[in-house]
């Protein structure tokens, strides 16, 4: 099959080609003879005739550090007529910005395969979405207020503050059982950010790795544990932290088997989630999930290739409706 994409990306001149998921979807693209385009998400117009463009440019890519594409005149392309697929792959943050490119991207759907739904990307932000799934995670509080906290952490201790719409292991704070900061710490996140914020028990087992675990269609393709680096309590590789080859354990096979029907039913085809200690689900990443570069590298397999095999299999369905 021979397709025509165009990828939604942070751009590609910033990229870190060592280990950037988008680039190895885009490299195993074109070594299928896929056409490729880039294009940024600011660049989106909804016409007068409600049709959908993006002020895109044709793009070869190679993995050589400090040349590893090249781009083609800009053309305006038309994401409903001219394209067979819509790779969605700019990174968080999830603001209103993000939310309303979903929006757009939602109106070509009954023309063009967007990769991951952007209706159910726009429904399932990384920590709120595994709130659906809280029998696998550990104790969770979404608040603003610094009483609830305190309640919280009377039962659990030490824990862990997140921006509840953050990304790549940015702004994790740990507040320790003696509660020192966190006040100050409060005052810092409502004045930051409008939404209340994620609070759970810091998780000593964070220490032995967290672990990725990527899925397609729901089927899992994959996984890595990630290290956290000197000193760190993250273990995003982002933040420092190092990738180890792992194996799922039972509960990690059990979280992945609970959640694949879902992930598929919802059109979320490329997913990592997240697992601490072998046992606790922290997040789902929907938005641009990273980790297939490491687990190839480390398992000899073509995660880029079996995603591809999986948007091909929607794109020859939407052909036969």
């Amino acid at each position: 099959m021979t397709l025509r994409i165009a990828v939604q990306m942070d751009p590609i001149d910033q990229i870190n080609i060592a280990g950037d998921s988008s680039f190895a979807l885009m490299l195993a693209a074109q070594a299928r003879s896929y056409t490729l385009y880039e294009y940024h998400v600011d660049s989106l117009t909804l016409d007068e005739d409600d049709r959908l463009f993006a002020h895109a440019f044709p793009v070869t890519v190679q993995r050589i550090v400090g040349d590893h594409f090249t781009r083609g005149d800009q053309v305006r392309l038309d994401l409903g007529k001219n394209v067979d697929v819509v790779l969605m792959r700019q990174d968080p943050p999830f603001h209103m910005g993000y939310i309303t490119a979903t929006h757009m991207l939602e109106r070509i759907g009954a023309e063009t395969l967007v990769v991951n739904d952007p209706a159910n990307v726009r429904n399932s932000p990384e920590k709120v979405m595994v709130l659906n799934y809280r029998r696998f995670m550990p104790p969770t509080l979404v608040t603003r207020s610094v009483d609830e906290v305190r309640r919280f952490m009377a039962e659990h201790g030490a824990i862990v503050v997140k921006p509840i719409h953050g990304n790549g292991g940015k702004a994790i704070f740990r507040i320790g059982e003696n509660g020192e900061n966190l006040t100050a710490l409060f005052e810092v996140f409502n004045q930051t950010w409008p939404e209340p914020h994620m609070v759970q028990p810091f998780l000593p087992e964070v220490a032995q790795g967290d672990k990725r675990i990527v899925l397609i269609d729901g089927e899992v393709a994959g996984a890595i544990n990630r290290v956290p680096g000197e000193g760190e309590f993250r273990s995003n590789l982002a933040m420092g932290g190092s990738a180890q080859q792992t194996e799922l354990t039972e509960r990690e096979q059990e979280i992945c088997d609970a959640l694949g029907p879902d992930l598929k039913r919802l059109g979320l085809t490329f997913v990592g989630i997240d697992v601490i200690g072998g046992k606790w689900l922290t997040e789902i990443n929907v938005t641009s999930p990273t980790g297939i570069v490491a687990i190839d590298r480390f398992n000899g397999t073509d995660t880029a290739g079996m995603i591809w095999n999986a948007i091909e299999a929607r794109v020859a369905a939407m052909a036969g409706q």
